[in-house]
């Protein structure tokens, strides 16, 4: 299917960036960037996700971390290859909502506007809204057999 070069650039850039904003997440707290990085290492994103989470139970903060890094090695695979990108997207404006609002109650409205939190949680949200996409899974699933 033809889609003008005007919709696919911004649409398929958008994907990316998502995704490897997430990726990159993932990469630093797992220690695999290096020392000039947020956190560096596993321990130091549980003590800053129970940082963020301090209004939870210490043991939901702690699983808190597993799974937000779960989710995002996951929306990040389907991004960047296009499968279920409307679920996916919506999924993962929800999941970067969810952060803006934790490091709002408790670093303060400021931190979320240095790491644009709220501008990655509208683009994915922007990014759920639309209907076609170009070069991914979701595309060839949908073509009609011949």
């Amino acid at each position: 299917m033809k889609y003008p070069l005007k919709q696919i650039i911004p649409q398929l850039f958008l994907r990316l960036a998502l995704a490897f904003t997430f990726l990159s997440a993932v990469a630093d707290r797992l220690g695999i960037l290096g020392k000039n990085t947020v956190w560096g290492n596993w321990e130091n994103f549980v003590t800053y996700t129970r940082q963020i989470t301090a209004f939870l139970p210490q043991s939901l903060s702690e699983f808190g971390a597993y799974a937000a890094t779960f989710l995002e090695i996951v929306f990040a695979l389907f991004l960047i290859l296009g499968f279920k990108t409307k679920i996916t997207a919506f999924a993962s404006g929800s999941l970067l909502l969810i952060f803006a609002l934790s490091m709002s109650i408790t670093l303060g409205i400021k931190a979320t506007f240095d790491y644009s939190v709220w501008v990655g949680s509208a683009a994915a949200f922007l990014l759920s809204a639309q209907e076609k996409f170009p070069f991914s899974i979701d595309e060839n699933l949908n073509q009609p057999k011949k």
